[in-house]
């Protein structure tokens, strides 16, 4: 009953740890959408011999937004998870976490939940040390922080019909799509139990050009309200 969307440029490697763990859910009705960005590697065979929907975007029109918003568009259903490729969900009841807090059954005034990411075992000491201060043990309602990760979170397409991720902006998508919805009076949930592995973590170690790229990003959303 919920639908999954992963964004993907050669996660071969990743690919079919992912799909099995969401296979291996405790929910049975799941659709996966991959949204593939020109992969040169066996990512595309490895999803599409476990039934996925594909979807391309080519190098020149990719942007992290409009690549969700490719794939949250073929989505079936109104509960609809948003899954890096190289995320693992780490048990049988993630997705009915998200299905939890969105579902029917759900407070109709969250419009999005994210989740714990856990390091790997060969994860780098830096990215381990972020992952574990960032996502921490206590689940939070966020009325007015708008802290946000596409790499294991969840939204209503319903909510999103009105309010699709920014096309134009190089990164953190998800910070400007949640500022932008809790500035409509939704809120956000961090539930610690909907739970992935996360090799490289959030910040990716220290790549400097990307957090030049993400700060900029980071800059402007904070300096233009919706």
């Amino acid at each position: 009953m919920i639908s999954v969307v992963l964004r993907a440029k050669n996660e071969a490697y990743w690919m079919d740890r992912c799909l099995t763990a969401l296979r291996h859910q405790r929910m049975s009705e799941i659709d996966v959408i991959l949204v593939d960005n020109e992969s040169t590697d066996d990512t595309v065979p490895i999803a599409e011999s476990h039934g996925v929907t594909r979807r391309t975007i080519s190098r020149e029109e990719f942007s992290y937004g409009r690549a969700l918003n490719i794939g949250i568009k073929a989505a079936q259903h109104d509960v609809v998870a948003l899954l890096s490729s190289h995320c693992v969900p780490i048990d049988e009841l993630w997705a009915d976490y998200v299905y939890a807090h969105l579902g029917p059954a759900g407070d109709s005034t969250i419009c999005g939940v994210y989740g714990r990411q856990e390091p790997m075992p060969d994860t780098s000491a830096i990215d381990r040390r972020d992952l574990w201060t960032t996502f921490r043990d206590e689940r939070i309602r966020q009325r007015k922080d708008y802290f946000f990760h596409n790499a294991n979170s969840g939204i209503r397409k319903s909510i999103w019909h009105d309010e699709p991720f920014d096309e134009e902006i190089r990164g953190v998508e998800d910070r400007e799509w949640a500022k932008r919805t809790i500035g409509l009076g939704y809120g956000i949930v961090y539930e610690p139990h909907m739970r992935v592995y996360h090799q490289h973590g959030i910040h990716q170690g220290r790549d400097e050009g990307r957090a030049k790229r993400v700060a900029k990003v980071i800059d402007h959303i904070r300096t233009n309200t919706s």
